[in-house]
């Protein structure tokens, strides 16, 4: 990857990544629920499942999926159904109080990296980066380069949204602030669909 490149991909990795999404609105939530250390294994299945994914990709599995559309379409339409399922749950979920919350579990690491495959956006994230900043013939190294700077950006920008969920816990206190606060999260769960079903 040319050097000139560098500062582009860390601008593009910093705005994709820090924008409304699944996973921001998911760590949002859950740092609200969950407080910020139990929601480090769902941070570390985001970052760390979204630069793997980009390892797999760069290493050939888009060749794949071009090959054969019906699976990108087939992990698409998973997507859309685990979205809608998420938002569903999310906006019936009850205020948890505190003895519940450490009762209930918070999404872990390799349901967080699982979801990355069927996350709409990290699918536009990584076709999107890789067809403007890696060159047509790229070396595995430009490859690990690009993962490497999704991996440590990410990290800033999603922990980020996970410790706003942590501030949010001391200004939504009542039942129903939460609650309001859900379906909110729900919703916005929702609008990411709109990729889905703009590209049809």
């Amino acid at each position: 990857m040319s050097p000139d490149l560098l500062l582009p991909l860390c601008t593009f990795a910093v705005v994709s990544s820090i924008t409304p999404g699944p996973n921001n609105t998911m760590i949002l939530a859950s740092g609200l629920n969950y407080g910020f250390k139990r929601s480090l294994p769902h941070l570390f299945g985001i970052c760390g499942g979204f630069s793997f994914m980009v390892v797999a990709i760069g290493f050939g599995l888009q060749a794949v999926f071009e090959a054969v559309p019906m699976l990108q379409l087939i992990l698409k339409y998973l997507g859309a159904i685990y979205l809608l399922w998420l938002a569903w749950k999310l906006a019936h979920a009850a205020p948890m109080s505190a003895e519940q919350a450490q009762l209930s579990k918070p999404l872990g690491f390799w349901g967080a990296a699982a979801f990355q495959w069927i996350n709409p956006k990290a699918w536009v994230m990584i076709l999107s980066a890789m067809s403007t900043y890696l060159p047509p013939h790229a070396h595995l190294a430009d490859v690990f380069l690009l993962a490497l700077v999704f991996l440590l950006i990410g990290f800033v920008c999603v922990g980020a949204w996970a410790l706003f969920g942590v501030v949010l816990r001391g200004f939504l206190q009542d039942p129903r602030s939460v609650r309001i606060f859900n379906v909110s999260m729900a919703l916005l769960l929702l609008g990411s669909l709109y990729p889905i079903l703009r590209s049809e």
